[in-house]
Formats: structure tokens, sequence, C-alpha cells
């Protein structure tokens, strides 16, 4: 039997258990222009599951693949595995990074975008300068042999020679970019040569591109036209507006668009981020400076809406903190409570109460067309050089929020929220007005109903029939592989530990018996462990509790704390603390590279999801508690939205609570229990300790339902005092232990 053509994209000598049956099923999938949803256990080889039937199916229907992700690793993985599928059959790959990490002098987006019309105006009118002067020098001699038309066609000629040299004398003064000059007056078919000898990164470009004072970023975008593979981060589609650029730069319509998302049980949040709309007090200031400064007619009429949704949004976050409490405001914003169950939200009230104009329909959509006037002269002003930065309009920003805000405010899936932070250069209390996207299929829906076919991969994807609910999927084709290696390589315990509830996290008797389960972990793994928590607090909390030094992780960016240095015992080897603003690339390097070491961290943090810890780099993973997200105004209105949505839905539990909190933390857990175990060789036990995890009565706190059927039939309750035996029992079947092991 022959090959399916698809393999000539595989870059290995024979694919891992279960990924040519993917392979298969996903391209009989996209030739049948399905979506596909495909779970795979992590280190099963989700990436060249997808990628290799996709790019077969662009290659003989001339369409492009495009792989995303939101995970750093993850875009690494990919450029390694482009770089493989093209040793074998040569692609043309793209490696694509936003403008604000490739800029070569720095400017923000709309900047360059001004610059970069400026520039290509002047090369053209430089240009056509030279196409004129070389016309006029064969009209002279013409005219000088006697010919009479001659004379007078170069006469035109000599007057357009005139205006043109006029402008050049313009952009003189004007604001250019240099490198995007070099773009267009050199040769650059070199740079193109170079960019597809192999799979580039954006780095790679910069660099090219700096040395020959080029810009990268455009060459790239010139680049893109056509080729077999692109690779970028989410923004790049889940954002409408630069989709569409996206596209056209690849100059391709959306139906010639295969699209991979990797991690894609991360595409709700991101979608909702992407959606979600926000405006500072500081811009509401800003715009009435602006107007102050205009004598346009319309000035009057704005500075009525802007005016009054500023007062507003002061008067409602004051009586929201209530007497004394913008003391007690910290740096971070905090949320105020500010929507109503039987009325607009107490902002949009504050801001009926306050306006005092003509009409707030009226008077915005002035706001509106005033903003855009503004805004092109801004723009006029940095292109001819009057200004050296280019400024944006704040009347524009904030019109076009208000008018949403007042438009779709109360729409499903909706949710407004007010902020409040201190400035910390200022020590001043300052607020933010938000329209909160609940419901983010209203991102992605329509994204997956223009492209050719997409695939979404995770290893924690499931219950598929959620995802097609919250992503706006129709019929895609749906697989999932359990982990195809040896299950005698892996044990997973249930620890019937003290359920972690927020409220019994203090008690003394719980803290005591988490910790003996940590510490028994550690000390029976024969290498490295990783200890996830449901937050960073929790994990320094421990850490502690085990002898780290107190301050450590923050203080040093997770350096060892071994022996002499907050150790708990000679046993425990080397304790490390991750927190946010760690630089846990760093981190993770450095505990990797440990013989005995354990790493804290949070399950909220980028090490709980996308990152391998194969073989020596961690044998054992523990999971202390049950990850749900903090309950906040936002998580409920997310869950009222969802019920809402989601009503006719026949689940166990109400679909908001399952979709929004429920699911969303058991695909938390699974990541995080993910990070070990990852190839056909690998062994490691993977712990959860919390009572919820078990078999026991828990009522409607227990999870254990929530894990996919086969997950559940590997996890083995065990009591705390007796995990190290299991522990000693597994790791001394596999030899694990170097001597003799420790002592129970």
């Amino acid at each position: 039997m022959s090959e399916p053509p698809h393999l000539r994209f595989f870059p290995y000598e024979e694919p891992y258990p279960n990924q040519r049956e993917a392979m298969d099923r996903i391209a009989n999938a996209l030739d049948r222009g399905q979506d596909v949803l495909f779970e795979g256990a992590p280190g099963t080889g989700k990436t060249l599951s997808a990628l290799v039937p996709a790019l077969e199916h662009a290659r003989e229907h001339d369409r492009t693949v495009v792989i995303t992700t939101n995970v750093h690793q993850q875009m690494r993985q990919f450029v390694e595995d482009a770089r493989a599928i093209t040793r074998e059959e040569p692609i043309r790959a793209v490696v694509f990074k936003g403008k604000s990490s490739m800029c070569h002098i720095d400017v923000d987006y709309q900047e360059c975008q001004t610059l970069r019309d400026t520039t290509r105006e002047m090369v053209e009118t430089e240009s056509e300068v030279r196409e004129l002067e070389s016309r006029q020098r064969e009209l002279l001699a013409e005219s000088r042999e006697g010919d009479a038309g001659a004379a007078e066609a170069r006469e035109a000629i000599m007057d357009e020679l005139d205006e043109l040299e006029a402008e050049i004398d313009e952009y003189e003064t004007a604001n250019v970019c240099a490198h995007y000059r070099n773009n267009l007056v050199e040769d650059t078919e070199e740079f193109f040569g170079w960019l597809f000898e192999d799979v580039r990164t954006p780095e790679d470009v910069y660099a090219y591109a700096d040395e020959r004072e080029l810009c990268g970023y455009e060459l790239l975008k010139e680049g893109m036209e056509g080729v077999d593979l692109v690779v970028c981060n989410y923004h790049h589609l889940l954002d409408p507006n630069i989709r569409e650029q996206f596209f056209r730069w690849i100059d391709r319509d959306p139906s010639e668009i295969i699209t991979v998302f990797d991690e894609a049980h991360n595409v709700e949040d991101a979608a909702r981020d992407h959606a979600t709309r926000t405006l500072t007090e500081t811009t509401l200031d800003a715009a009435l400076e602006e107007l102050a400064d205009s004598d346009d007619s319309r000035a009057e009429a704005a500075e009525n809406v802007v005016g009054a949704f500023r007062d507003a949004l002061v008067e409602t976050y004051d009586d929201a903190l209530g007497f004394g409490g913008r003391e007690s405001v910290g740096e971070s914003w905090e949320d105020l409570s500010v929507a109503n169950d039987d009325r607009r939200d107490d902002l949009t009230l504050a801001f009926l109460r306050s306006y005092e104009g003509k009409g707030i329909d009226t008077e915005t959509e002035l706001a509106v067309q005033l903003g855009q006037a503004l805004d092109e002269e801004y723009e006029r002003r940095y292109r001819d050089g009057e200004t050296t930065t280019r400024t944006e309009c704040q009347t524009l920003q904030v019109a076009r929020f208000v008018s949403t805000w007042m438009d779709e405010g109360t729409e499903l899936g909706q949710y407004p929220v007010v902020s409040v932070r201190r400035d910390g250069a200022t020590d001043e209390v300052y607020g933010r007005a938000e329209l909160y996207t609940c419901i983010p299929r209203q991102v992605t829906e329509e994204l997956f109903g223009e492209v050719a076919a997409s695939v979404l991969m995770s290893a924690t994807l499931r219950p598929f029939d959620v995802t097609e609910d919250v992503l706006g999927l129709e019929n895609a084709a749906s697989l999932a592989y359990e982990m195809g290696y040896p299950e005698e390589n892996r044990r997973t315990f249930a620890v019937d530990t003290p359920p972690l509830f927020a409220s019994e996290r203090n008690d003394p008797e719980t803290q005591e018996t988490v910790s003996s389960v940590l510490r028994d972990a550690i000390r029976f793994t024969p290498g490295n462990t990783l200890a996830f928590f449901p937050s960073y607090a929790e994990a320094e909390r421990y850490y502690e509790r085990l002898g780290g030094s107190a301050g450590a992780g923050t203080d040093t960016g997770g350096t060892d704390v071994g022996a002499g240095d907050g150790l708990a015992g000679a046993d425990l080897g080397s304790l490390y603390l991750d927190g946010p603003g760690e630089d846990e690339e760093e981190l993770r390097q450095t505990f990797v590279e440990s013989d005995d070491a354990a790493l804290f961290t949070s399950l909220w943090g980028t090490l709980a999801e996308g990152v391998s810890f194969d073989a020596d780099d961690a044998r054992t993973v523990v999971v202390v508690g049950v990850p749900y997200p903090h309950l906040s105004d936002r998580t409920e209105a997310v869950q009222d939205a969802y019920d809402r949505a989601f009503a006719d839905r026949d689940r166990a539990r109400d679909p908001g609570w399952a979709y929004a909190v429920e699911i969303p933390t058991i695909r938390k857990t699974r990541q995080a229990i993910g990070r070990v175990v990852r190839g056909p060789d690998d062994f490691g036990v993977r712990i959860l300790a919390d009572r919820r995890y078990t078999t026991a009565d828990m009522g409607k706190y227990s999870v254990r339902g929530a894990f996919p059927a086969e997950e559940r039939d590997e996890l083995l309750d065990v009591d705390p005092e007796k995990l190290k035996f299991a522990m000693l029992n597994f790791y001394g079947d596999h030899d694990a232990y170097d001597g003799a092991p420790p002592e129970p």
C-alpha cells in the first residue's frame, strides 16, 4: 500500500503512536472543508499531526497554512519543526511578529504608517523626476535637430519638473524613514533569497536588515505573498482589522487560508481580550484639552459629550469607593461593581444625569467627525515634518468609545466595568471604563466562517461540544488521543489532603498536611519536582514552610536556595521560587540544569502550559488544590452570559458554572500535570493534592468527574501518609534512584 501523500512533509523517521492516524483523519477533514478539534496528550506530536496534512492540502489546492500560538516556547518549536520539514520537502515559510518588536527606529504603529507613506511618496516623486529629466534630455536633442514639437513637449515637461522639484524641497523637512527608503531604492533580491534558504526567525530578519540599514518588517511583509506557511501570534488572526491586513500581505483571500491554532484552549480568553474596549480618565482629560484648543464649530458638541462622560466616570468610582476608599487604592487596576440587574449600569446613569446638550447621539456623532478631522490634520503635520511625533487624536478615541458604550452596552455578553488605580508617579487615583466581552464567539465565529478550514489543537480541548459552543464552530470533526506511551511508565495519584477551599487555606493542620505531602513528593523523587499552586502567594507560603528563604524568588530572580541558603534538609535538594515579574525562561533553565531540585510556581503562570520538562528536566509534578479563578464580578458576568446563551444545552450542571469556571479550571490542572512524561521512554509521577480530586463524596465540590474518562481511570486515590511508599515503589521499579533509595 502506498504512503499517503502528506507524509512527504513528515520530517522524521517514524511517527509517534496515534500520530499517523491523526494525520490521516485531519487530511480527510480538510479535504471536506471541515474544521477539526484535536486533543492529544502532551508530548505526542500534535503540531506535526496538524501541520503535515495542512501543508499537503495547501500545496494541492494553492492555499497557505497559518499556524499560530500565544506561547513563546511553542513559537520556537514551530520554527524547529518547519526547519525540519523544509529539509525533507522544501517549503517557503515566514515567521511573523508585530511591528513593535521589529522596528529599527522605535516608533509606534501609527507613526510607522505615516513615515512609510511619506517615504514612499518621496521615493516615487524622485523616480518620476529622474524619468522626466531623462525624457527632457531626449526632447532637447530632438529639438536641436529642428523638431518644433519636441521643443513644445519639453517645455511642458520642464514646468512639471519645477513642480516636482518644489515637492522634493518640501520632503527635505518631512519625516521619513531611512531604513524603509533603502528598501525602495536598493536591490533587495538578495534578502528574499536569504529569507527562503531556511526558516528565519524575526530576530534573524531584524539582525540581517539592521546590518544593512533596511526595514526588515516591511521586507518580511513583501516576502509573504503566496508562501506555504506563516507562523504568527494569535492577535494576527483574532483582531479583525489586523487579520484583514495580514491576509492581504499574504495575498490570499480568507477562503485560501488554513488556520492551525495551537494551545487552542486559550483562544477563548484571547478572543475575549481582543474584543474588550477600554477608556481611561487620562484619555478623557487629554481629549478635553484637545477640544479646548480647537476652534471648530463641532468642538462645543464634543465637549458636552466628553466632559459629561468624564464627570460621570469620576462620580461613579467615587460613589463606589465610598468614604476613605481612595486611600486603599493600589497601583494595579481594581474593579468596582457598577452593573445593575434591572437598569443600565451606574456609569451610564451618571452620564445621562451629567449630560447637558442637544442630544447624546447627535453630539457623539459630531465628536466622531471632529476627531476624524483632527486625526487627519495630525497625520498631515507629521508627514510634512511640522511635528517630530505622530499625535494620536484623543477626541476620536473617546467619541468612538462612548458611541460603542451607549449602543452596545446592553447587548448579550457585554458587561460594563469601572476600575481604579493609583498613579505611582503622581500618587493620584484615576479611573477607567471598560466594556468587557463575555462571549468570545462574537470574535471567533466570523474568523472560522471565512477561512477554508481550521485545526484547533490542545492537550485539553475536551469537552468538544463546549469548545464548539464557546467559539462558534459548527459540525467540526473531533479527534482525541490519550497518551500512547506505556501506562506502566506513569502514575497519577489523587492525594486525600483536606480540600484547599479559600476559607481553609490558613488552617494550621491543613498546611501541615500539605507540607508533609510536598516534602515526601520531593524527597522520594529521583530528580526534579515541579509544584504548582492556585496562586503565587500559596507557592511562596509552602516554599517557605519547606525551608526556602523568604523573598529569595523575587529578590534573586529564582536563584538556587540550596545548601546553607534556606534548605529544609539535605534530602530536599535545592528549592526555587517563581513569582510575578520573574524571568521565567531563565528560571526554567536554571531548574532543569539541577539534578535534585523543586520549583514552586503558580498554575496561572507561564510554566504551567506550553513548556516541556522532558526526561530528567522534571520527574514529578504536584498540583496543590483546585485552581478555580478568582470569582470576581467579571467571572460571574461570564457565567450569567453563558447561562443565557446556552440555556438549552443538556449538561449535568448549569452551563454558566460548567463553561466559565469548572471546565477551564480542570483544563488548567490537566495542562499542569502534562508537563512531565513527554516521550515513550520517559517516566514520572503526577500528584493531585486535594480531596476534591479523589472518589470521596464531596457533593457539588468534587471535580473528579470533570476529567475525561481515561484520565479518571488512571487516578489512584492515596492517603497523604502513604504517598511516599507509592512513589518509592514506582521509582524503585524503574531503577530510578542513584544509589540507595530514601528511607520512608
